[in-house]
């Protein structure tokens, strides 16, 4: 029993017989290592805190076990909660490029894309639309690795050209978007 006299010799006998059990227990529970020695320590602080008397061996033992099993609990309770309220939290939508390009300049680009040498065209479509690497392309086409890089360069560069200003326009746009939530 702890009594005035006794009650950190107690405590300390205790912390030395039961933590490594009790961690495992409390680690069982949890799954994370900080969680249950957290878990074990926190009820030996409550004890000592709290003067709370322990009675005979399996007394403590049992004590020790449930205090632990409910701290266990608590903390499982809490990150569900957590989760919870991060599950809940929406955050800003992300706008789709294809929202954000009206019809109209989807036309344009697309137009773009079809007015290119016919070499470039099959390239730049293969490439972002099919999602193929290089090499597939190459493979594909019969060409060089190297002359689908420079069909895919010639192509970036007079789509860069032509969309200029839909592409500032973009860029400012989603700029702006960003900043303001």
């Amino acid at each position: 029993m702890l009594n005035d006299h006794n009650d950190d010799r107690l405590v300390e006998i205790c912390f030395k017989n039961y933590y490594q059990a009790l961690h495992r227990y409390a680690y069982g529970m949890l799954k994370n290592n900080d969680d249950a020695g957290d878990a074990v320590q926190s009820v030996f602080l409550k004890i000592w805190e709290n003067k709370i008397q322990l009675i005979e061996e399996q007394g403590i033992r049992s004590y020790l076990y449930t205090a632990v099993h409910h701290h266990c609990l608590n903390v499982r309770r809490q990150q569900n909660i957590q989760k919870k309220r991060i599950g809940n939290y929406q955050a800003p939508a992300i706008i789709n490029m294809n929202q954000l390009i009206s019809k109209e300049s989807y036309d344009r680009i697309m137009r773009s894309i079809d007015q290119l040498p016919e070499q470039c065209k099959q390239v730049f479509k293969k490439s972002r639309f099919e999602q193929k690497t290089y090499k597939e392309i190459a493979i594909e086409l019969g060409i060089s690795i190297k002359t689908v890089e420079v069909h895919m360069g010639k192509a970036l560069r007079i789509l860069r050209l032509r969309l200029s200003n839909i592409l500032l326009i973009t860029i400012l746009y989603s700029t702006f978007t960003c900043f303001s939530n």
